[in-house]
């Protein structure tokens, strides 16, 4: 179980830093303006997706959050990162900016399946 709880808390602080931090941080900055304008998006879908991002990566982060909220907040990043993806892919073609998405998707997943594991165990210890 502490491998499981280690893995759990290693990918979901990645998503915590990948998603929460560094978009709070970059959301404002000419480059990431430019990088939602060029794939045809408006300025003021960044910044709600930026608001959304953090309230999810708070839902993960915080234990005392409920699991059906945590469900909603890991679907929203999936949605996020799989249409991200095929955003870059159809404006960019195959390139890494396109697979980046996918990579940070896999950690998601890691993170899901170890959440999981934890609360199928405290369920067993009741």
């Amino acid at each position: 179980m502490k491998t499981t709880k280690i893995i759990f808390w290693t990918t979901t602080i990645l998503i915590f830093l990948f998603e929460g931090v560094m978009p709070a941080l970059t959301s404002q900055t000419e480059l990431a303006k430019e990088g939602i304008k060029h794939l045809g998006y408006p300025e003021y879908f960044g910044n709600a997706l930026v608001v959304f991002k953090i309230l999810g990566v708070l839902a993960l982060i915080i234990p005392q959050v409920p699991a059906r909220i945590k469900e909603w907040a890991y679907a929203g990043f999936a949605f996020d990162f799989i249409f991200a993806s095929i955003s870059h892919f159809a404006v960019d073609g195959i390139d890494f900016q396109g697979f980046f998405p996918l990579i940070v998707f896999a950690i998601l997943i890691v993170s899901y399946v170890t959440y999981h594991k934890i609360q199928r165990y405290k369920n067993i210890a009741l």
